[in-house]
């Protein structure tokens, strides 16, 4: 897929774990592994904006294009 998802890097740097990302934002730490995975089909704009408000970053940040070769 060419859309590839940055939170485990925005994480790292951050120093936060998933699970208090999770609880910070209000989603399941199951639906924040499907995001960070890649699985999921779609992101809610709001979400995107608690994940950028927790992590202090811009959406940018998170999502990455990398067309397929």
């Amino acid at each position: 897929m060419p859309i590839i998802i940055n939170v485990d890097v925005m994480l790292a740097r951050r120093k936060m774990s998933s699970g208090e990302l999770a609880q910070k934002i209000g989603i399941s730490a199951a639906n924040l592994s499907i995001l960070k995975t890649g699985k999921a089909k779609a992101v809610r704009f709001s979400t995107l904006e608690a994940i950028c408000h927790a992590l202090d970053c811009q959406p940018g940040d998170l999502l990455e294009y990398r067309p397929d070769p």
